[in-house]
């Protein structure tokens, strides 16, 4: 089976490009790069040309999700294995390609309609290094377990495990919270060594998009940014504190765009095998809305 490696590029619809630009920069420590193009920007956290694509369209949520596929012969299995699992997809233009920065790439949406991408072969820049926006102890955590991690909606969750099981990602259940009236059972979904690349399963939302994680290397820059945060009066919605399932230090805080940014350090590999457990080890306690939006 073949399998998607990594979460490696986002595109987030905003409607104030310039706070965006701003909270990237100076307050979360990304490279803000600009290439002349009036309806975007594109935020970098390593080599690549960028792992976040930001467009002016006003819509304030996820646009789309861009996994990795190895090369190009696993791209063209991966089309066959869609087709064998009924998924719908698109063959992206040389054009699609090329803004997206890969050498191809497919178009499908996930079983709730959230946008997907399939690609392989992104634009690496390695005579361009990093530079933060604003000074770090460490840099951001990529390399071959991608930028991250994302909770986005799902009205079905039988139905999205199926869908990003034919992605081959596995994973499920991880967590048993009992919220008093019902217990949430949210489902994690892993390509790489990351604890998880996905998941969904909290609940309804009106956004595609919960949270996004980004891991640094260093504890420091994860106080750093909370001090950051408390200075410019942004908002915490989870206070620091660190999970049972990959075992992350780390704070969630609102992003100009009303959803939520996880900054955090300290995270095991996947254990590979499943296990559950019913809070987390210490720590993150609500705050501002807390893990709801």
């Amino acid at each position: 089976m073949v399998q998607v490696t990594e979460l490696g590029y986002m595109g987030i619809g905003v409607k104030d490009l310039d706070a965006w630009r701003n909270f990237a920069s100076t307050i979360v420590g990304l490279e803000v790069s600009d290439e002349g193009e009036r309806d975007r920007c594109y935020l970098r956290m390593d080599y690549w040309h960028h792992r976040f694509v930001l467009h002016a369209n006003g819509s304030d949520d996820l646009e789309y999700l861009g996994f990795r596929v190895a090369g190009g012969e696993e791209f063209a299995e991966m089309q066959h294995q869609l087709t064998e699992a009924g998924i719908k997809f698109r063959l992206g233009s040389q054009e699609e390609a090329i803004e997206r920065h890969v050498l191809d790439v497919l178009k499908l949406n996930d079983p709730s309609g959230n946008p997907v991408e399939i690609f392989h072969g992104p634009e690496v820049q390695f005579n361009r290094p990093f530079h933060p926006g604003r000074r770090m102890h460490g840099r951001f955590k990529t390399g071959a377990n991608g930028l991250g991690h994302c909770i986005i909606r799902q009205e079905d969750d039988k139905a999205a495990y199926r869908f990003y099981r034919a992605l081959g990602m596995r994973g499920g259940v991880e967590y048993k919270i009992n919220l008093g009236k019902h217990v949430v059972t949210p489902t994690f979904m892993h390509c790489n060594d990351r604890d998880h690349t996905v998941a969904f399963g909290v609940g309804p939302s009106k956004r595609r998009i919960n949270h996004v994680m980004l891991e640094v290397d260093n504890l420091d820059d994860v106080g750093f940014t909370e001090e950051l945060v408390r200075q410019h009066k942004i908002s915490v919605n989870i206070k620091t504190g660190k999970h049972s399932n990959d075992h992350m230090y780390s704070f969630y805080f609102r992003n100009p765009s009303g959803w939520m940014l996880e900054y955090g350090w300290g995270a095991r590999a996947a254990t590979k095998q499943s296990e559950y457990y019913v809070r987390d080890v210490y720590g993150h306690e609500p705050e501002d809305g807390g893990f709801g939006e």
